[in-house]
């Protein structure tokens, strides 16, 4: 194996992944029930605009929340590459810095709408927030990752007398 050529048993699966997944897939889940209870509350109280204003307000709050695992799960499909500490960390500061300018082109874009509810969008957007950190502690919680996983101990033979 020369320096440059990663390990082919290296390449396998970090057991993070499917932490992150788990977690992607419950937000997504969890979202439209927020997006739906919302709509529906929005509507009762501002009617048409409202209930838009309320999924609006729902997809932000869930959707910018996601953008870190998703941008975790792309750093590590590098895993094993010489150079995968330096492309995860560019690929995660990038996504970070990605949907941090995309957050405030978001909401200047939706401010500037006419019909926006926007006490609705902000409870929306807050609720969808918190539920989304919900989610993220208890698939946490709830999925066993050791401390040191991904880490290959020296076996018998590699110890030298």
């Amino acid at each position: 194996m020369t320096a440059n050529t990663p390990d082919p048993a290296a390449r396998r699966r970090i057991s993070s992944t499917p932490i992150l997944r788990a977690a992607l897939t419950w937000g997504l889940i969890v979202g439209v029930v927020v997006a739906a209870a919302l709509a529906l509350v929005g509507g009762l109280v501002a009617g048409t605009e409202g209930a838009w204003s309320g999924v609006l307000g729902a997809l932000v709050g869930i959707i910018f929340p996601a953008f870190t695992a998703l941008s975790i799960l792309i750093g590590n499909h590098w895993y094993g590459h010489p150079q995968w500490l330096q492309i995860f960390f560019a690929v995660v500061l990038g996504g970070w810095l990605l949907k941090f300018v995309l957050v405030i082109v978001a909401l200047l874009l939706l401010f500037q709408v006419e019909w926006l509810e926007r006490g609705i969008f902000a409870l929306a957007v807050i609720v969808a927030a918190i539920a989304s950190l919900v989610v993220d502690l208890v698939v946490l919680s709830r999925m066993r990752l050791s401390g040191a996983s991904d880490v290959a101990l020296p076996t018998r033979d590699t110890i030298q007398d």
